[in-house]
């Protein structure tokens, strides 16, 4: 799991890879990504809008922005959280993905929060070097 904290909102991923949806022979691999967000903080916050960058083990990058999360733009008052699932496609066995949230809070104030850059790992990339 990965996790980072901004401005006392909690956001964590678990990345999962996929098989049944990936072929090593055409070269696609998917994995899909739980995302948890707590807002531990003591003022209500909408999410607004997101923003990844997905990076594969070439090093391609694509970057994606769009209002909310699977359709949604969640409002979490103190103590709650939002958890959602998606899923991304990559023409590697490994990559990337890091992001970020723009919030809002109650009194309009706009702010980004971070997503933790996590791994995307799957069994057929044979290669793993560890840091």
């Amino acid at each position: 799991m990965y996790r980072a904290v901004t401005r006392d909102i909690e956001v964590t991923v678990e990345p999962n890879f996929l098989p049944e949806r990936s072929s090593v022979e055409n070269r696609q691999y998917f994995w899909s990504y739980t995302i948890v967000i707590t807002n531990s903080g003591t003022e209500t916050v909408q999410l607004r809008t997101r923003y990844w960058l997905i990076i594969d083990a070439t090093g391609r990058q694509q970057e994606v922005r769009g209002e909310g999360v699977v359709g949604e733009q969640p409002v979490l008052a103190p103590g709650e959280r939002f958890e959602y699932t998606s899923g991304v496609p990559l023409p590697t066995a490994s990559g990337f993905m890091s992001g970020r949230y723009q919030m809002v809070s109650e009194t309009g104030e706009r702010f980004e929060i971070d997503v933790p850059t996590f791994s995307l790992d799957s069994p057929a990339d044979g290669k793993r070097v560890l840091n």
